[in-house]
């Protein structure tokens, strides 16, 4: 299904009453103060400082030094109207080992933003993992080790044991995706890995931490859980029965890998025939699907771009995509963000639209939405004309989902403050807030303006 949102260009647009409007980041991407109050080394630090591995061996040592100072980005956040902060906690901060004793002090500062947090009128959303694993816990198998989603579980309480009283709403993982395969599969990502296998059973274990840590959660009281999964709706431009083919593996591959075990209890039938091929079965025990398949309030929706793909006869699997045999990963025409990644805001209203009509039962956030483009500073001004129109153009994508029957209840925007970009280091900008990672100077681009007033209005002018 396809929604157009072209039409609704100029017109004025409001959400629904209630509708949540905020922005997001990471732990590893924005704290710094590696070493800082017992925090140990988590894969990131270790794949960061592993010569070649990130653009010009950047490193998130001090990223935006947001660790010091929370409350500065604390009062930004407050200025732009921000009704929801979505921020990750980093694993290797509370238990630098990954297991054992809680780190007091590391958790200190969580509790310190949360405080600030509330008392500027902004609901903390705390995401429990967004790739930093312990490196302890690498050294033991890492994600392919299924002993890994139980000391997850572990530390999942530790945090709600702390921050319980106040953070209502907990998102267990991040883009399992990105870490199973990006990680183990193709290896740019932390920890480096390639090996089809591992990336296999690390997906499943991702999944199995997400089970467990929900089920544990909500004996513990809580009473709103999210999933955050990057999804993608997948798209050709053949014609033939072989495209349609294809467009279903990496559908299967990149989405309902997740979706159909989390929130039906099921793998994809053609799934498992691969993870039979690659990995065997052997990592999935009897009761996991069970375990995996617990109700959640919201499913959490991270979207950049479709997914092109075309029947591509002997073309070899991609590493990050195991069982993609004879696929291609084809471009589009549309045009690209700094990235490379194409932009298409109808992906999202047909991927919101799909979403609600497949997996009814759980309500939707898109928890990231943003784009990088190449900022130029003119004095104290960062006139990001680019940035505004991605934005504009997919909140009025995401309003025609709402139209069409999507039950979609907010918006962050991805993401607050220019950042520590993974295996870009800090080439590629998403920041609503521009960053002088030399200073530390915070300016606030034209789209963090503009973001504003969209706020204020609940809508768009």
């Amino acid at each position: 299904m396809t929604i157009t949102t072209v039409e609704t260009r100029g017109q004025t647009l409001v959400f629904p009453d209630g509708f949540l409007w905020g922005a997001a980041t990471a732990s590893y991407q924005i704290e710094g103060a590696a070493r800082d109050d017992g925090r140990g080394p988590s894969i990131w630090d270790t794949f960061s400082h592993t010569p070649g591995r990130v653009a010009t061996g950047h490193t998130g040592d001090v990223a935006c030094d947001h660790y010091h100072r929370y409350a500065d980005d604390v009062r930004l956040m407050a200025d732009l109207g921000l009704g929801v902060y979505r921020f990750s906690v980093s694993w290797p901060r509370v238990q630098p080992d990954g297991s054992g004793p809680t780190n007091m002090r590391g958790l200190d500062f969580y509790d310190r933003l949360v405080d600030r947090l509330l008392d500027a009128g902004i609901d903390p959303y705390v995401t429990l993992y967004h790739w930093d694993l312990p490196q302890s816990l690498e050294d033991h198998g890492g994600w392919p080790n299924r002993d890994t989603a139980y000391r997850f579980t572990d530390y999942a309480l530790a945090v709600h044991a702390r921050l319980g009283d106040r953070v209502k709403t907990w998102t267990t993982l991040n883009e399992p995706w990105v870490a199973a395969f990006l990680g183990y599969g193709n290896g740019v990502h932390a920890p480096g890995r390639t090996d089809a296998a591992d990336a296999l059973r690390a997906a499943h274990h991702l999944l199995l931490a997400h089970g467990l840590s929900t089920s544990a959660l909500r004996s513990a009281g809580v009473e709103e859980i999210a999933l955050t999964l990057n999804l993608s709706p997948v798209i050709t431009h053949g014609a033939g029965e072989a495209d349609a083919e294809a467009v279903n593996r990496a559908d299967v591959l990149l989405n309902r890998q997740f979706l159909d075990p989390a929130l039906r209890g099921v793998y994809p039938t053609e799934l498992l025939e691969i993870m039979e091929r690659r990995a065997g079965l052997g990592h999935i025990h009897d009761d996991d699907l069970d375990v995996i398949h617990q109700p959640i309030e919201l499913l959490g929706i991270n979207y950049y771009n479709p997914t092109y793909v075309i029947a591509k006869p002997g073309e070899p699997a991609d590493p990050a995509w195991p069982g993609s045999e004879g696929i291609g990963f084809d471009g589009s025409d549309e045009p690209t963000t700094a990235m490379g990644w194409p932009i298409s805001p109808d992906g999202l209203s047909s991927l919101l639209v799909r979403l609600s009509h497949d997996y009814p039962e759980v309500g939707l956030i898109v928890t990231e939405n943003g784009a990088a483009f190449d900022d130029v500073v003119v004095g104290d001004q960062v006139h990001d004309a680019d940035r505004v129109a991605y934005l504009d153009g997919h909140m009025r994508a995401a309003h025609a989902a709402i139209e069409a029957g999507a039950d979609l209840r907010g918006y962050l925007v991805w993401s607050l403050l220019d950042n520590f970009e993974w295996h870009d280091g800090y080439h590629r900008r998403f920041g609503l807030v521009r960053v002088d990672f030399g200073t530390q100077r915070r300016l606030l681009k034209d789209s963090a303006l503009w973001y504003r007033g969209v706020i204020e209005r609940n809508g768009l002018a």
